[in-house]
């Protein structure tokens, strides 16, 4: 549960706010165990109700605020774009992560390969086939961020 602390005028200060903010913001003050929501609404803070966060993709931003709704304070969130530097760290950081999956899913599968495997030679050769469009992953199309997985052989 967010509240949102607002200043003398009623106008949003700071979004999310929490009870321990207050707490901290208010250190020569006893709230006791817990804070009722007419003590926090004393010190300017309003239950804020919660929506769904929206999908955001790594070209965008999120940023999350509150207004007022006729009374009743809501969240609301706002998607912006991302700098170029933003989007080219999380491209590389979603690309590390998909290389560490990759390095999993072959790790996961070595066996197949191995002289003594008890698979058939039609079966070695799908598993031979499958591992390389995993090596190949970093040049898949949509690499890192939209590609698709190969299909692991049954």
């Amino acid at each position: 549960m967010f509240y949102a602390k607002l200043n003398a005028n009623g106008d949003l200060e700071r979004y999310p706010y929490s009870l321990v903010d207050l707490r901290r913001d208010n250190p020569r003050t006893s709230f006791g165990k817990t804070i009722a929501e007419d003590t926090a609404r004393s010190f300017g803070c309003v239950l804020v109700t919660p929506t769904t966060q929206p999908e955001v993709s790594y070209t965008k931003n999120l940023e999350r605020s509150a207004r007022n709704n006729g009374g009743t304070w809501e969240e609301v969130w706002t998607l912006v774009d991302a700098s170029s530097d933003e989007i080219a760290q999380r491209t590389t950081s979603r690309a590390t992560e998909v290389r560490y999956e990759r390095n999993e899913k072959l790790a996961a599968c070595d066996w197949t390969v191995l002289t003594d495997s008890p698979l058939t030679t039609a079966k070695k050769t799908a598993w031979k086939t499958y591992r390389q469009a995993l090596r190949d992953i970093s040049a898949a199309e949509g690499f890192p961020h939209t590609m698709e997985w190969p299909t692991e052989p049954s």
